[in-house]
């Protein structure tokens, strides 16, 4: 029996891609030998970080995408100003009170505004995000409502008609979400198209939208317009931002803090 089944392939997925973000190239040989899975199966999990745009198949194997403005996955991007998410994460989950229903985004952000609601009690909690449910599972005091649809891997998140569909039958009082790109002119913008609807639907199921970032997203612009800037209520971002963007945001956005 082919042992690919006892590990997901989404984790095993996510594994390979760690794999090749460092070595910079793998083959199918080696994908075989290390995760103990059969020619097939390693094929078919890199034909499907090849998909997503995530590597580019070679004969043989695979090597690691050049990126520019492209988002990295996001099981790489914890590690990226970590310290920063975490100050933002802590002061963005303050906002969560006691009876509150509130969404929760994809992202390695968002991810530590989940990881702040550990202990806490009587939170409801919505999300696409495989790592908010992780994060949150076994909390007894949290309910948890986790949203299905098309797995967007590299995000480790849930997108598509089938997560908007359920979206709309959803109300929450706050939104937390992050974005890739944000600029003073083009407001809140992303690299990947088809996620663009459903962080849309997002964005339109609460009255309150609060927008994490760090200071690495502002001045920058992607492919796609998500919502112009007057669409976040608040805004939490660290003290790394660049002094006149602040002043133009403070200007726009009803709440801008630091953490």
């Amino acid at each position: 029996m082919d042992s690919s089944l006892s590990v997901s392939a989404i984790e095993r997925q996510s594994q390979i891609l760690q794999w090749i973000s460092r070595r910079q190239r793998i083959t199918v040989a080696e994908v075989c030998r290390q995760f103990s899975v059969s020619e097939a199966t390693a094929r078919r999990d890199l034909d499907k970080l090849h998909e997503f745009g995530q590597i580019k198949r070679i004969h043989g194997g695979a090597i690691m995408v050049e990126r520019s403005l492209s988002e990295v996955p996001v099981i790489q991007r914890i590690s990226q100003n970590a310290e920063e998410k975490r100050k933002i994460g802590k002061l963005a989950a303050s906002f969560i009170k006691e009876g509150d229903t509130v969404f929760i985004g994809s992202g390695s952000t968002t991810q530590e505004v989940a990881r702040n609601l550990i202990g806490r009690q009587n939170i409801t909690v919505i999300t696409n995000a495989m790592t908010v449910i992780n994060l949150l599972s076994q909390e007894e005091n949290i309910s948890l409502i986790a949203i299905g649809g098309f797995l967007r891997s590299s995000e480790l998140s849930f997108i598509g008609h089938l997560t908007e569909q359920a979206l709309r039958e959803l109300r929450s009082q706050k939104v937390f979400m992050g974005i890739h790109s944000i600029s003073l002119v083009e407001g809140l913008t992303s690299d990947y198209l088809p996620e663009v609807s459903t962080d849309r639907v997002i964005i339109q199921s609460a009255p309150e939208m609060i927008l994490v970032a760090d200071h690495t997203k502002f001045g920058r612009v992607s492919t796609a317009v998500v919502a112009p800037l007057s669409a976040i209520h608040t805004l939490v971002t660290d003290t790394g931002i660049n002094e006149a963007t602040l002043a133009s945001l403070r200007k726009i956005v009803k709440h801008v803090l630091l953490a």
